[in-house]
């Protein structure tokens, strides 16, 4: 488990509150056993008004503290694990809805993390997210990559210049509702959300489907 961000635990609901439109309205959507992946500070518990239960995930204890700090002040079925997102400790078809909240942009091996998702989804369960994502004009993109070696160290781990879309549609999630939040030309992190129900197999595992059949 990579080392806590203290720091950054403590100035995260500030600098993400431009965002809370975006949790209000997509997370509502949650429904049943939700599995939030990244939960971080728990800026999205309060806005849960259709979970049933809600298990969150975090690898960072100081994002945990500030979580559980939270969530005792809400009338919610919480469970707060400290977990990293590619190796997920339940079992498969767990959950109704997973969310995941700018996360993508800082996970390790993102596309594994959402394999993991997944499997833990039930069939045709609900994927909700969030994320900044490398934008569409050149310019800006290659600005993006230019900022991310520094950005990285000050924000967590967090890549400006990640392609969390593609990352989501290569994971063999199928879109049903996607947004932008704002206007993309002008900003670095631009954000969209909406979402995408589960098809049952990653693309990891159907690789290793096809390469045993071959085989």
């Amino acid at each position: 488990m990579k080392p806590g961000h203290p720091i950054l635990a403590a100035l995260l609901d500030f600098a993400m509150w431009p965002v809370r439109p975006v949790r209000s309205s997509l997370i509502p959507l949650a429904h049943g056993r939700v599995l939030a992946v990244g939960v971080g500070t728990g800026a999205n518990l309060p806005f849960y008004t259709n979970a049933e239960s809600i298990v969150g995930i975090d690898p960072d204890p100081y994002m945990l503290a500030r979580a559980r700090k939270r969530a005792s002040r809400l009338d919610l079925r919480v469970e707060l694990v400290q977990q990293e997102a590619e190796r997920l400790p339940f079992a498969a078809h767990s959950f109704d809805t997973v969310v995941a909240t700018w996360v993508l942009c800082t996970i390790e091996d993102p596309a594994r993390a959402l394999d993991e998702m997944q499997r833990v989804l039930a069939p045709n369960g609900l994927l909700l997210y969030a994320e900044h994502v490398r934008s569409r004009f050149s310019g800006a993109a290659k600005l993006q990559r230019a900022l991310t070696p520094l950005w990285k160290r000050l924000a967590g781990g967090c890549h400006l210049d990640r392609d969390a879309l593609g990352l989501i549609r290569q994971a063999g999630f199928a879109p049903v509702s996607q947004e932008c939040a704002g206007r993309e030309r002008w900003t670095l992190a631009p954000v969209y959300w909406g979402t995408a129900i589960c098809s049952g197999i990653g693309e990891r595992a159907r690789s290793e489907t096809l390469g045993t059949a071959r085989e």
